[in-house]
């Protein structure tokens, strides 16, 4: 059994005296502390989001309303809690900051907390904002959230004679893999990838085997991880997953080649331009397998001059209200009104928001910081196993072993 203990401090220790600086952390914030054509900085971890994007253009859009000039920079690595620790005492005035990391950031002393800045979370949906909670306080505001689901290509599938109403379970879909690929299509595609975008895509098929994250070798977990790596060493999946990004392996999918690809609410456009479908992933014994929450927050990190505050607390407010933000990045609103209204303007979001609801966040069952933690070793665990480095109870079992002598 896993459990919260001083190790968790130890690793975040260990993060803080990381020597690297990552793209992000060169850039600084100005001196300047307000008023007309005052110089904000933010950090997201979106460099494929352009000066023309959506997500720009939102940013620019509360510049000219606050009359204030945002600075945008956008890391190669998206690695936002590196750069963030590597610049501590010089940090940007907001930061984008993948969910599962807020807490660490808040640990660590770089982030102010809501109840500082007098940010409003009230109206969030608690299983969005429990991912910024930590020791009863929150930090940041959730942007939106975004969750995975089983994509699906329906002329693939009839071809091969298989009735997407047969996918109930991992037989199932295992049956209707093997149909497709005995037809001359190709299986299922995913990211296996040895970061935490592996783990993120790995945990609807652990958690739909009811392991826990606090139990790494259970049987549960074990059965998860078999069922991947025999879709690979049976050829039901490519050996390209391992080194897949959630970007690269929706590449894959797109060329029309795949039946499924497990893959995020935020790829919804393309699927619906290409005439995909999709499914919830579906639990072991049948169901629908809870997906992780996922999305950044907007956090205001700690800053000298604590009279910046002010401003960045409505860039926050402009960028969240009003599904600003949200419908920039192709997230489902973070709360019950936003998410409403976005229904209203395209009803086929119905299926996203449903599986948003549904969703668990990575740092739920009280894990907060540990999750770093057990997230490294699982997917090291899962690059392992679909490897052929080691069986999957075996890689299990060292992720276990790993991550209980990390959080003693």
């Amino acid at each position: 059994m896993i459990t919260n203990t001083k190790g968790v401090r130890a690793a975040t220790a260990l993060i803080l005296g990381s020597t690297l600086i990552g793209g992000l952390a060169a850039c600084a914030p100005t001196e300047s502390t307000g008023g007309d054509n005052a110089t904000y900085t933010l950090w997201d971890p979106y460099p494929d989001r352009d000066a023309s994007s959506t997500w720009a253009q939102a940013i620019d859009a509360c510049a000219t309303e606050l009359g204030i000039t945002i600075e945008r920079n956008s890391g190669n690595t998206g690695d936002t809690v590196k750069d963030l620790t590597t610049a501590a005492g010089n940090l940007p005035d907001l930061a984008m900051v993948d969910n599962p990391k807020v807490g660490t950031l808040a640990d660590a002393g770089l982030l102010t907390s809501n109840e500082e800045t007098g940010l409003d979370t009230s109206a969030i949906e608690p299983n969005i904002l429990s991912a910024g909670e930590l020791d009863g306080a929150t930090y940041g505001v959730p942007v939106g959230a975004n969750t995975l689901g089983l994509y699906y290509n329906p002329e693939i599938l009839e071809a091969a004679g298989v009735d997407i109403a047969s996918v109930t379970d991992y037989a199932s879909l295992t049956a209707a893999l093997e149909k497709v690929v005995a037809s001359g299509a190709k299986g299922i595609t995913f990211s296996a990838v040895g970061t935490e975008e592996g783990t993120f895509q790995f945990l609807p098929w652990f958690w739909g085997a009811d392991a826990d994250l606090t139990e790494l070798d259970s049987s549960q977990a074990e059965s998860a991880l078999q069922l991947w790596t025999d879709w690979v060493s049976k050829g039901l999946a490519p050996n390209s997953v391992l080194s897949n990004t959630q970007g690269t392996s929706w590449d894959e999918f797109m060329t029309g080649e795949y039946a499924f690809a497990e893959n995020g609410s935020w790829f919804k456009g393309a699927a619906d331009e290409a005439g995909y479908l999709s499914i919830q992933v579906p639990g072991i014994d049948g169901g629908a397998a809870p997906a992780p929450t996922g999305g950044e927050f907007i956090t205001i990190p700690v800053q000298k001059d604590t009279s910046r505050y002010e401003t960045s607390t409505k860039i926050v407010e402009c960028l969240t209200t009003g599904n600003a933000g949200a419908d920039a990045l192709g997230y489902v609103a973070p709360t019950a009104e936003g998410q409403a209204a976005q229904l209203e303007a395209d009803p086929s979001l119905e299926f996203w928001i449903s599986a948003v609801g549904d969703a668990k966040p990575r740092t739920a069952d009280n894990l907060g910081i540990s999750y770093g933690v057990i997230s490294e070793q699982l997917y090291t665990a899962v690059q392992n196993a679909l490897s052929g480095v080691s069986s999957p109870a075996d890689a299990l079992a060292d992720a276990q072993a790993a991550a209980a002598d990390k959080l003693k």
